[in-house]
């Protein structure tokens, strides 16, 4: 009863907060300086059709390594944790029931076209909306089709780590280049800007977003991988 009182005022308190909000909301009636200047110079700066990825990878591409970092960090403690928890192995794949046809049929269908999708989706991160952490959640769900469909498959770790990694590496020498090559960390002018709006442009931003994916996409399927081995024990 008491913790039911708590939970009520508890949501009681988060809605009057959030009612506060959005009832004093007032849209602004122009941009203020900041956006301005992005939406003003991002394109011929960067080349990049779409703004909000070419801020991301470029002007903020400190605080995206910063992230992909914290996803990193959390893919291995969540690995550590989990291998100190489990009990005895049972045997591989113990107490685990055969998926249905259906889904193992549809899981062959689908995960090909999952793959391009998300390889799509970070490839033309710099055109149209998304990027390579939509891209690499892509990748992830087909990894975790793939595990739900067969629930004794396992992925190597190995090769999760090493596309993780040397995804990170790269990601991280492109950013020195740019202080050598252009202007800054991360500078997307190492590469030429191409021609505005075609899949070959905005320098080396669909590059780092190919890392991103892949690198987003291997963590994700390594949480996936440590899951699915620690309901085997």
């Amino acid at each position: 009863m008491v913790r039911a009182f708590v939970t009520l005022v508890f949501v009681a308190i988060l809605g009057l907060a959030f009612g506060r909000l959005a009832l004093d909301y007032v849209p602004d009636a122009a941009l203020n300086q900041t956006a301005v200047h992005y939406a003003e110079l991002t394109p011929p700066e960067t080349g990049a059709q779409n703004v909000v990825a070419a801020i991301i990878v470029t002007y903020r591409g400190l605080d995206t390594l910063g992230e992909v970092t914290v996803l990193f960090l959390t893919a291995a403690i969540v690995a550590l944790v989990l291998a100190q928890t489990s009990g005895p192995t049972k045997g591989r794949g113990s107490g685990l029931l055969p998926s249905g046809e259906l889904l193992q049929t549809g899981t062959r269908m689908l995960t090909p076209l999952i793959l391009l999708f998300g390889i799509y989706v970070f490839v033309n991160g710099h055109l149209t909306p998304g990027g390579g952490f939509q891209g690499g959640a892509i990748l992830a769900s087909a990894a975790l089709l793939l595990l739900l469909a067969d629930p004794v498959r396992r992925f190597s770790h190995r090769l999760l780590s090493w596309v993780e990694s040397g995804s990170g590496v790269f990601y991280v020498l492109i950013g020195v280049f740019g202080l050598f090559l252009a202007g800054g960390f991360l500078d997307n002018r190492i590469l030429p800007l191409g021609d505005f709006g075609s899949i070959f442009s905005a320098g080396a931003i669909p590059l780092i977003y190919a890392l991103i994916g892949l690198k987003v996409g291997a963590e994700f399927s390594s949480i996936l991988e440590s899951l699915e081995e620690a309901e085997d024990h």
